[in-house]
């Protein structure tokens, strides 16, 4: 499986969720997002975007002064 970092720190809303939707977009089934974010905006968008097109969200925490999701692409 392909892991994809997304290092999206210091981004405003709304280009951290445009972001991992144009990497979502490109990715293969089963890929595995590690996306960081600091804005705090991503923890609400990031789950509807997941909701939005099927995707998992399989964490979400904090790690290093951001907010850290790992977002599974689905099949």
């Amino acid at each position: 499986m392909d892991t994809i970092p997304l290092d999206l720190r210091g981004l405003k809303c709304p280009l951290p969720v445009l972001r991992v939707r144009k990497a979502l977009s490109t990715a293969q089934a089963g890929a595995l997002l590690v996306v960081h974010c600091t804005d705090p905006m991503a923890a609400i968008d990031l789950p509807n975007l997941a909701r939005e097109t099927g995707d998992v969200i399989e964490r979400q925490g904090d790690a290093d002064g951001a907010i850290v999701f790992h977002i599974r692409k689905a099949a």
